[in-house]
């Protein structure tokens, strides 16, 4: 259940709703006055938005959502464990020798163009 934030207009008090999502209301009545001119304080609420708001299994709809929990469930060493098992290969290729007088050169980047956006252009025919 996530916690919401709220500020009274009326007594300029804060206090927090813990509520279901279900139950969420938009102007809810003050603790301390009871008044209903109360706003939700939505930039509190979004800095523990990660730690406040899970999906259960059943709401995951995504592979996307899925890896994401499954990230967020991993120590930071077990992760770091995965990105060097995942891409040790990149440097440590099995190269043939190379013939004497030879030597290989790395593979550089590729250039992005600007105004491109990574599109090929297709020439236009000539009319002749």
């Amino acid at each position: 259940m996530p916690t919401y934030s709220y500020i009274c207009n009326k007594c300029n008090s804060e206090f927090e709703l813990f509520t279901y999502i279900k139950d969420y209301q938009e102007h809810p009545s003050c603790i301390l006055c009871g008044s209903c001119a109360t706003n939700r304080q939505i930039i509190k609420d979004a800095m523990t938005l990660n730690s406040a708001v899970k999906k259960a299994d059943s709401e995951l709809k995504t592979l996307g959502d899925l890896a994401q929990r499954n990230s967020e469930r991993m120590s930071d060493d077990y992760k770091h464990h995965l990105y060097t098992k995942h891409n040790s290969y990149k440097d440590t290729q099995d190269l043939k020798p190379l013939p004497s007088g030879m030597s290989r050169v790395k593979k550089q980047p590729k250039i992005k163009w600007p105004g491109t956006n990574g599109m090929k252009h297709k020439r236009k025919p000539k009319n002749g």
